[in-house]
């Protein structure tokens, strides 16, 4: 990539640690699976795992881990630059629910035998994890849950409905909120539970995305019998474990990498088509915002690996990053004019991908929590620091 607002800030050894990233998506990652995350494509079920258990062989599957628990050990401006190149790199996205959610949740609340049951799993790509946590009526409003679990001898009973559960399909897990009691605070009377998916009791229905694609689904669980020993932490807790979790999903959902990426398929295109003024000045604007959010995520990292909370700053990051990569896509559709009409099969050469992409990033906005949800914390969060 040409341009590169990061490489100036970095030392010879950091230069050489991105470069040894970079070989390694080179010459491990499989060119079909390159392409298909280059179009905008959802990666496979075999193209992520295959893509995981190589970062596992690599000591690279989980960067942000504790050494103790399988991490890296490397330092803040490293894992970003992992996470930058693979980005870059066109590499498929493993999905957060293990590495990034669960993962992190597990080593810091977890039993010990969870630990030593789920962690390695997670780690080696023998497990997919899937999230469930929205309801109908429950989106950004996760209080508003009523999936109940009634604790019964050594068993909970779970009965209710989750939505918008993604890659449900190929999950062999959930970890998931349910409501344990109505007589305290909303919040008071959440848990959380690890769920076989192999359970009697649940049953998968698909949501077919606007873009066609197969990736969210419905999960009605009925009489689902899990051991009591799936709960994570204590009882009634699920709503502070769950914070945790999303500050996490939020800061994983920037997508730096990705939309540098888009940023030179945009100049490609627009070096074969020309443009106007108006949209040239869209792009530099667009430009700028994304070098803003790089540094501005490096910042925050570096003040994680110090032991502070990301707090608003997990909002910060998720909010601008949907935000720019829904204006990348539109800007992608303008360079292409007539020919951003085409979908699937119908586009060709430089539109390939391009409509499927901006129909399925209209929901970035929404999904990890509503922007206008981020922007209700980060105004909280500014009140708070100035009272």
């Amino acid at each position: 990539m040409s341009h590169d607002p990061i490489d100036a800030l970095l030392g010879p050894d950091e230069r050489a640690f991105r470069a040894e990233v970079r070989a390694f998506i080179h010459d491990t990652l499989p060119a079909s699976a390159r392409r298909n995350a280059d179009l905008g494509r959802h990666a496979t079920r075999d193209e992520v795992i295959l893509w995981q258990k190589a970062l596992y062989a690599r000591g690279w599957a989980a960067p942000t881990w504790p050494v103790e628990q399988g991490g890296t050990g490397w330092d803040a401006v490293r894992v970003y630059l992992f996470t930058l190149e693979c980005g870059l790199g066109a590499a498929p996205k493993v999905p957060a629910f293990g590495t990034k959610m669960i993962g992190p949740v597990l080593y810091t609340f977890g039993s010990d035998a969870q630990k030593a049951r789920y962690l390695p799993r997670i780690l080696q790509a023998d497990d997919w994890w899937c999230q469930g946590f929205s309801e109908p009526g429950a989106g950004s409003d996760l209080a508003a849950i009523k999936t109940r679990a009634e604790r019964t001898g050594d068993r909970y009973i779970v009965n209710g409905q989750k939505i918008w559960t993604t890659k449900a399909q190929h999950a062999n897990r959930m970890f998931a909120l349910v409501r344990t009691t109505t007589e305290a605070r909303r919040q008071q009377g959440i848990s959380m539970l690890l769920i076989d998916m192999d359970t009697p009791g649940i049953e998968l229905r698909p949501i077919i995305g606007i873009d066609g694609s197969h990736s969210l689904n419905e999960v009605f669980l009925t009489d689902v019998s899990v051991p009591a020993e799936n709960l994570v932490g204590q009882e009634g807790k699920g709503w502070d474990y769950a914070r945790f979790l999303l500050a996490n999903e939020r800061s994983d959902i920037t997508g730096v990498g990705r939309s540098r990426r888009q940023l030179a398929r945009l100049r490609t295109i627009l070096g074969q088509r020309g443009a106007d003024p108006v949209l040239l000045a869209e792009i530099a604007e667009v430009d700028i915002s994304l070098t803003a959010l790089e540094l501005t995520e490096l910042r925050f990292l570096a003040a994680q690996a110090r032991g502070e909370s990301l707090g608003a700053g997990a909002s910060i990051l998720k909010l601008r990053g949907t935000e720019i990569q829904q204006e990348l896509t539109r800007l992608l559709r303008e360079a292409l004019g007539p020919d951003a009409l085409r979908f699937g099969a119908a586009a060709t050469g430089s539109a390939e991908g391009i409509a499927e992409e901006y129909l399925y990033n209209r929901a970035s906005t929404i999904y990890g929590g509503s922007s206008e949800i981020q922007r209700s914390l980060i105004a909280r969060a500014a009140m708070a620091e100035g009272a």
